[in-house]
């Protein structure tokens, strides 16, 4: 499985590896396409799908994925014989939707025959070709549609594909895109071998969300802040509770001691009312 390395972090543009990120090794990312003719909508976004530095990195590690840089080639200019390729592919991308758009035309036509037959045969009533009205037929008008049928390729719809459609080359990226000795990272990393869904928590003021389940169908259960030091002001300590309450959530501390660096810990702090 290939990731595209763009701003710095890893992208997914097959559909098959994303459905095998998210459903065997629980990895989420974020779909930042866009679905929409009007535009991009966060309710109607598609692939590409963005992974974060944590998740790209993690996939590094674990041997499941090899992140590319494919800047270099897609930037070159390119050469006759590719341009031509081009173009043809872009010639039978339009051919498709002239064929597509022309089929869905006469399959509504053949579902309002009969009044489309009424219509035609009022009007050369009218005109007084009454043999035409009467030998009129369902052929007669689908050859007349398909016939008159004009596709305007200024109204066609310019497909984005999703992964690039010709050969082109890449170079594999070897450097670690974020620290890999950094507690965020390994609280991150641990958390995931522990089996749990993790995303970012940056919507919740946390560093990370946990979920029970795959976040299509489950809430989060947890918001995970981490501590580079086993120590915490009060104020801190009752903002973050705070929050965790307000959202319905667990609150959990991840840390390390201070003679144990390699061991991290976790504290699940809950909010209760004495006065109750």
């Amino acid at each position: 499985m290939y990731l595209t390395l763009l701003n710095g972090t890893g992208f997914v543009f097959n559909v098959d590896d994303y459905m095998e990120l998210r459903s065997k090794h629980r990895i989420m990312g974020a779909p930042v396409g866009t679905a929409n003719t009007k535009g991009w909508s966060p309710n109607q976004s598609t692939l590409p799908v963005e992974l974060s530095k944590f998740e790209t990195q993690l996939l590094l590690d674990e041997n499941i994925a090899t992140l590319v840089d494919k800047s270099k080639d897609l930037k070159a200019k390119p050469t006759a014989e590719k341009l031509e390729e081009c173009k043809a592919d872009f010639e039978s991308r339009l051919l498709g939707q002239e064929e597509a758009l022309k089929t869905e035309k006469l399959r509504e036509t053949e579902r309002y025959m009969d009044k489309i037959l009424t219509g035609k045969r009022k009007k050369l009533l009218k005109q007084g070709k009454n043999e035409l009205a009467a030998a009129l037929t369902d052929k007669d008008v689908l050859t007349e549609m398909s016939v008159n049928f004009k596709f305007d390729r200024q109204n066609a719809l310019l497909e984005v594909p999703c992964e690039h459609p010709t050969d082109h080359s890449a170079q594999i990226v070897t450097d670690p895109i974020v620290h890999t000795n950094s507690l965020k990272y390994r609280v991150f990393k641990d958390l995931w071998r522990r089996g749990k869904y993790v995303t970012s928590g940056d919507a919740f003021g946390a560093d990370f969300l946990v979920y029970p389940g795959d976040p299509m169908i489950y809430h989060a259960s947890h918001i995970v802040i981490v501590h580079e030091q086993p120590v915490i002001k009060p104020l801190e300590l009752i903002a973050k509770v705070r929050l965790s309450v307000i959202v319905n959530k667990s609150c959990v501390f991840a840390y390390e001691m201070e003679n144990n660096e390699e061991k991290i810990h976790y504290q699940t702090v809950a909010w209760c009312n004495p006065g109750k």
